[in-house]
């Protein structure tokens, strides 16, 4: 079949083998993938993984062991748990120590024709979501992730950090809980739908004096989370959202000193997410930067580092 791959170089392939459909797994074909900043971090390196990349999908079950699955249109979580162990029964499953992670660690993702992934871990998507809003589910439940964890009071001064890929997701989250809330970023290319949406955005080269009681580094890079560091007050909350390969320096001294409270935010609920996009309270379709057939990959990955969201149509 065909499939967008990493071995050491990203490559597109037309005979990639077939994947086995286990007990418990559906058979999907998608069609739509989102290139998301995990996969270009991959591709420096990230995980050491070595596969089918692509994590955020919607596409339709074509076989499954519970037949109630098959014909259906679906998004799906990304942590494939074993939902045995006492992490699991504890309800930690996106953390199961014998976990597989979709296109990013021990199990081949959806840029591909074909992909499995446990039945336990999809969602079926409402009937009036568009599969151009539906492929944005996973970087949105992501992002619902922060209030999963966090109560953000619509009193408290909030910033987020980036305004790439997932912080697109983020600004849009965080602006329903009513917090005063500023984007800070690098493109203000990309700012008219958030400044509509009623978001401050300033430039990350002209940061604000005042500091903030939250602020959620969403960049993707150490230089990001420099910037995060520098707007907290004592006190605040920081909280962190990217993932990638290169190493980083953080004064851990200074975060004692100033008594931070420090964050680790990754996977979020699916549920909420598709409910959010079933009430149009999210906008996706200014964030579509590209579309690109699955045969032009190599094309898609090369562009995605400088546009919101490339999506591969499979």
């Amino acid at each position: 079949m065909r499939a967008i791959f990493f071995n050491g170089d990203l490559q597109y392939t037309t005979d990639y083998p077939d994947p086995v459909r286990q007990p418990g797994e559906a058979l999907i074909r998608p069609h739509l993938v989102g290139i998301c900043n995990t996969d270009l971090e991959i591709t420096r390196g990230y995980m050491n993984f070595h596969g089918v990349l692509g994590h955020e999908f919607v596409g339709t079950v074509v076989a499954s062991a519970d037949p109630s699955w098959q014909g259906k249109r679906v998004v799906g979580e990304i942590n494939a748990a074993c939902r045995r162990c006492s992490t699991c029964l504890r309800g930690d499953v996106s953390h199961c120590p014998q976990r597989t992670t979709l296109g990013i660690y021990r199990r081949d993702g959806a840029m591909a024709d074909l992909f499995t992934l446990p039945e336990s871990c999809l969602h079926e998507v409402p009937a009036s979501v568009s599969d151009e809003a539906a492929v944005f589910t996973e970087p949105l439940a992501a992002a619902l992730e922060i209030v999963e964890q966090s109560h953000i009071r619509p009193t408290e001064r909030v910033a987020i950090v980036g305004d790439g890929k997932l912080g697109a997701m983020i600004v849009q989250v965080l602006r329903l809980t009513g917090c005063d809330l500023t984007l800070i970023g690098r493109h203000p290319e990309r700012w008219d739908v958030y400044r509509q949406q009623g978001i401050t955005c300033v430039r990350s080269t002209d940061l604000p004096g005042t500091l903030f009681d939250v602020v959620v580094d969403c960049t993707g890079n150490p230089s990001g989370l420099n910037i995060a560091r520098q707007i907290i007050r004592p006190r605040g909350r920081l909280i962190l959202k990217s993932t990638f390969a290169a190493a980083t320096q953080l004064n851990l001294s200074m975060v004692v000193v100033d008594e931070i409270q420090l964050t680790g935010s990754r996977c979020g609920p699916f549920a909420p997410a598709l409910r959010l996009l079933e009430r149009g309270l999210i906008a996706t379709t200014p964030l579509i930067g590209a579309r690109y057939p699955l045969a032009e990959g190599l094309q898609a990955f090369a562009a995605a580092p400088g546009q919101l969201k490339v999506l591969l149509s499979v």
